[in-house]
């Protein structure tokens, strides 16, 4: 996430709501009109940056068409060009999202944007950060018998559950969705998916190579599919139809926010426009019913859901792992890697007693996250019934961001938190040599080092072809 303060907040939460009240301040000739009534308002004032001259390193504008954004009103641009000095009038947030064309409106609702919420997050920029971190009640290292392990390969339990799995696969009832969205800045400007994992073979090659192999040994199609983002949907797109992608390939895209200051106001880029992010890889279960692939997949006959992210090319559909899913029933697999050095991030634990993924963020004041000797994967295996009628109250977390010289602030949601809801069953796998489960790539260094790993992985699985003896 490369953040450097992260707070979550609900959405049901409103402490210190602005309220709009009458003031008798004259208004100086310059007056920036920003409501469509004549009532002048004094809310907590709004300070908007003035401009900067540095680029940011990939800019999404929000617009009906790529490339051609809609142009804000009239007042947002000065507001944008002007910048504090342009303020004889405060602005508040409700009405900055009035302003905006309704093409832009239409445009951020179709993906899933809702301005109640950003007007609730608004209010609680910086207030009781601490607070809201922590998770309230009782939080505890995993239980004794809480993680699981597959069973040997030479065992008769293993290849029961390997049996069970083909069975499932054969029959079209598992579908592997694949996280693929983001803002596309890490690998230097490229879309991820698209970057070269291999020589000649790119992250999403490597991805159609293990799904082709999976059709051919159940005999059927295997759905994929890519959760994208504004930033990747159209590049990830491209490829797809470039390369022949089946009808049982789809892609469909997380949600977005509009960035905000510090202060609370709508924080503007460079040409004035709203500045769009993604909301985060905790948007999948809503954004996957909306796409209506999981409805079309459970009608017809689809049950389990496995999800990974698309550069971590150990986490490949294994049929003994979900195998194991299916054996113990419950609604949600999780899987866990040993910690190395100084790996951070969610980790197991107990929560009032119910198992859940949570950030190092979220323990209470004092809890020593080492003694849990394992984290989470980001790979979940999950019923697809239970997805579809997942309901929850997601947790949002602060996160600032630095855009050229200036400080943002956007809310983003974490996938983990399903766990909250559905709860898990956790599962260690290997994250070592050729049985390695766990191959993230977060930059473009890390990928030059894990490369040796990528190739020994890719050719065991059948990703790409093995090469021929000499």
């Amino acid at each position: 996430m490369d953040t450097t303060s992260v707070t979550p907040t609900s959405t049901r939460v409103t402490p210190r709501r602005v309220s709009v009240s009458p003031t008798s301040t004259r208004v100086t000739p310059r007056r920036v009109s920003v409501s469509p009534t004549s009532t002048t308002v004094t809310p907590r004032r709004v300070s908007v940056s003035p401009t900067s001259t540095t680029v940011t390193p990939r800019r999404v504008s929000v617009s009906p068409t790529p490339g051609n954004p809609t142009p804000l009103p009239a007042a947002l641009l000065a507001i944008a060009a002007a910048g504090p000095s342009c303020f004889s009038l405060p602005v508040h947030l409700h009405e900055q999202l009035a302003a905006l064309p309704p093409s832009t409106l239409d445009h951020l609702a179709a993906r899933g944007f809702d301005a109640r919420k950003l007007e609730a997050w608004a209010t609680t920029i910086g207030v009781d950060r601490d607070r809201r971190n922590r998770l309230p009640g009782l939080v505890e290292p995993p239980h004794p018998g809480d993680i699981l392990e597959v069973p040997d390969a030479a065992s008769a339990a293993y290849a029961e559950l390997c049996e069970r799995a083909f069975s499932a696969l054969a029959k079209g009832e598992v579908a592997l969705c694949l996280l693929a969205g983001g803002m596309a800045t890490r690998m230097g400007g490229v879309v991820k998916a698209l970057v070269e994992a291999l020589p000649g073979h790119t992250f999403l090659d490597l991805r159609l190579g293990e799904n082709a192999l999976a059709a051919r040994l159940a005999g059927t199609p295997l759905p994929l599919w890519m959760m994208t983002s504004e930033a990747t949907h159209g590049p990830i797109g491209e490829a797809l139809a470039a390369r022949g992608a089946g009808e049982h390939i789809a892609t469909f895209e997380q949600f977005v926010g509009l960035r905000l200051t510090p202060e609370g106001g709508l924080f503007l880029d460079e040409e004035g426009h709203p500045s769009a992010y993604s909301t985060g890889h905790g948007d999948l279960p809503d954004a996957l019913r909306a796409s209506g692939l999981l409805d079309r997949f459970v009608a017809g006959g689809g049950k389990t859901v496995w999800i990974a992210n698309i550069d971590n090319l150990g986490a490949t559909v294994d049929p003994a792992i979900l195998g194991l899913h299916l054996a113990h029933g419950g609604p949600l697999t999780v899987e866990l890697v040993d910690k190395l050095g100084t790996d951070r991030g969610g980790a197991p634990f107990r929560w009032n007693g119910r198992r859940i993924i949570t950030e190092e963020f979220r323990l209470p004041v004092g809890f020593d996250p080492t003694q849990v000797p394992v984290f989470n994967t980001n790979t979940f295996i999950v019923d697809a019934g239970a997805l579809t009628s997942l309901s929850m109250e997601w947790t949002y977390v602060e996160v600032e961001k630095k855009i050229g010289d200036r400080r943002a602030v956007q809310f983003e949601r974490i996938l983990g938190e399903i766990t909250v809801t559905l709860e898990p069953q956790l599962l260690r796998v290997p994250r070592a040599g050729g049985a390695s489960r766990f191959l993230p790539v977060k930059d473009l260094p890390e990928l030059e080092r894990r490369r040796p790993e990528i190739e020994l992985i890719a050719r065991e699985r059948g990703m790409i072809p093995a090469p021929r003896p000499a």
